[in-house]
């Protein structure tokens, strides 16, 4: 590629993921010798795109094909149906999709891209290419053969400058910014208080620093899982929410954590340092980050330690290793053929970016404090359905959480780094400050107030279902039906006594599923099968008050009178059913091939 180009980089990421691959290629677009910029899509003027050479969009599907929250400003720029048709006609590009294809909408935001870019006559250097989860490589086994052949692409367009050679893999790149201390500073500025990286955190993300009221297990104490409702007092706040929507909520990482990496990277944890970018245009200092900050803060609240490292970390640890075994695994996990082998050591038993350092303590020891922010993601902010009403509890938004903790073949259980930090807060203990903020979530309830509602939620995924039978039943409407399913009715029934009281009002229909109370597996099978039955059968009961029911007439009558009853899945119900004796019994559906021989006859 020619000097006077520059390849552009966007990408919107919801999770991180699509962020690192963005700055992969712009790592190897540096190796190649040309200029990169690797931006944000909703950090970069849509309107220059008119005079860009080259562009790479690299963008992943989040929810019901929506585009990441970084690139929603861009889509709807880029969607007007007042941009001229040849608007981008001196425009090359390639785009590059993060999806998962057991989801329905499949890479939709990357095929929808890449379809408008032609709309407005762009060119597109190759097919758009459709990274998948469920791949036997990852996303990886996509991604490696399709930036192959956009190199071919990109570099007989733009040739580099004759006599230039790419850099080896095994060459330290500049890192993105250089760590200048404050040595001789002896006093901390006014803004190192909790309080102020508060606020200032609050401004940067438009949310507001809540207390926390309570923080209460909701499981009983012999149960397996550790499952907390917690409360936070958001007065004058203005947060205005509706049931289906999340909270957001950034982490922190656990105190022995931070200590370890400062150890393992001998860091004196509370000197104190201000980022100098090495290319300010490229790289802006992360805004979130406290002027002067201290190597606590920035691990404690910044770096995404606890997370299971991608491919990109072995690449950049492999430029530090001096130990020849060390140099020969990290090569191994750095390069495409060794992917499986990366697999079965990181990401099937969970292994923490944390925990990799400690596994290569001599490539570890050699690491520069400049490339922190390159070796480890940022913090990405968790999304939690809001479990409560405010027209029922004012100035509150509660979740249900449960806390995150399992085995694998490590012998350290792996934990959830939200949910385990969130459940070590005490508010009994003092005043405990947590920003967060709200999102439109994905369930969607009617607006009618004659339209009844069935709900299916198992587990903690009743959470949201509550707060839209709060305020249902809040504002007086009725037909609220909700299918509950969970373990066991005396370890892990949430909300039990709220939804006998609402029963007692006639504000609730319930039906409940235990699975570890049957002792009938036989029984256990059929009353999970009944469960969807049984959503027809209601409806079909309600509109048509007939006992005279045939599977055909069940399905005609729900597609024909589907707009009268609204129906929401939080998520599939994952475990076997038993007969409840809370709420409206699901055992009496297994009765339903005696009393309705035709819906259950074979063909």
């Amino acid at each position: 590629m020619a000097s006077s180009h520059t390849l552009l980089v966007l990408y919107g990421s919801q999770t991180g993921t699509a962020q690192d691959t963005a700055e992969r290629i712009g790592r190897q677009a540096q190796r190649r010798h040309v200029r990169v910029r690797v931006v944000a899509l909703d950090s970069y003027t849509v309107a220059n795109l008119i005079s860009e050479a080259l562009v790479v969009f690299v963008c992943a599907t989040t929810g019901q094909g929506d585009p990441p929250d970084n690139m929603k400003n861009f889509w709807r720029f880029l969607f007007r149906k007042s941009l001229p048709v040849g608007s981008l006609c001196r425009l090359d590009f390639a785009v590059l999709g993060l999806g998962d294809s057991s989801y329905p909408k499949f890479n939709f935001v990357a095929k929808k891209l890449h379809k408008r870019l032609l709309q407005l006559g762009a060119t597109a250097l190759l097919p758009v290419g459709l990274a998948d989860d469920q791949h036997d490589f990852g996303p990886d086994g996509v991604i490696d053969p399709w930036l192959t052949a956009f190199w071919e692409k990109a570099l007989a367009l733009f040739p580099p400058p004759a006599g230039l050679q790419p850099l080896s893999d095994t060459e330290l790149l500049p890192p993105r910014y250089v760590f200048h201390f404050m040595d001789d500073v002896t006093e901390k500025p006014a803004d190192w208080s909790q309080d102020n990286e508060h606020e200032r955190e609050s401004r940067l993300e438009h949310s507001f620093v809540a207390h926390m009221v309570s923080n209460q297990r909701v499981t009983h104490p012999d149960h397996f899982q550790d499952v907390r409702l917690i409360e936070f007092d958001i007065t004058g706040s203005n947060i205005d929410f509706s049931a289906g929507d999340v909270v957001m909520i950034r982490p922190k990482n656990a105190p022995d954590d931070v200590e370890q990496l400062c150890n393992l990277l001998r860091l004196d944890p509370e000197r104190q340092f201000n980022l100098r970018p090495t290319d300010g245009a490229a790289a802006p200092v992360p805004a979130r980050l406290p002027r002067p900050c201290t190597i606590r803060q920035l691990v404690e609240s910044f770096l995404d330690i606890a997370s299971v490292p991608r491919r990109s970390f072995f690449e950049l640890l492999m430029s530090f290793a001096t130990n020849e075994l060390e140099a020969e695994k990290l090569a191994e996990f750095s390069s495409a053929q060794g992917q499986e082998e990366l697999y079965s050591y990181c990401n099937r038993p969970r292994r923490t970016a944390l925990e990799v350092l400690a596994d290569f303590p001599h490539t570890t020891a050699a690491i520069s404090v400049d490339y922190l922010l390159d070796l480890f993601p940022e913090i990405q902010p968790r999304s939690f359905s809001i479990a409560s009403s405010l027209l029922a509890h004012p100035n509150r938004i509660q979740i249900l959480l449960a806390v995150v903790r399992y085995k694998t073949r490590l012998q350290k259980p792996r934990k959830g780094l939200c949910s385990t930090w969130l459940a070590s807060l005490d508010p009994t203990q003092g005043q405990v400050s947590v920003p967060l903020w709200v999102k439109k979530g994905g369930l969607r309830f009617p607006s009618g107030t004659d339209t009844p509602v069935i709900m299916v939620g198992p587990g903690t995924g009743v959470a949201p279902f509550r707060a839209a039978i709060q305020e249902r039943t809040a504002q007086h409407r009725n037909g609220n039906v909700l299918f509950f399913g969970c373990r066991s009715e005396s370890g892990d029934f949430y909300f039990c006594s709220e939804w006998e009281e609402r029963q007692r009002a006639g504000q609730l229909t319930l039906f409940t599923a235990f699975s570890r109370d049957q002792v009938s597996m036989r029984v256990c099978v059929c009353v999970c099968v009944c469960v969807c039955v049984c959503v027809c059968i209601y409806i079909y009961t309600v509109y048509t008050h007939t006992n005279s029911l045939s599977l055909s007439d069940i399905l005609y009558t729900f597609r024909k009178k589907r707009s009268m009853c609204s129906i929401v899945f939080q998520s599939r119900l994952g475990c076997s059913g038993s007969s409840s004796p809370r709420g409206m019994p699901i055992s009496i559906l297994l009765e339903m091939p005696s009393r309705c021989p035709q819906l259950f006859v074979m063909p």
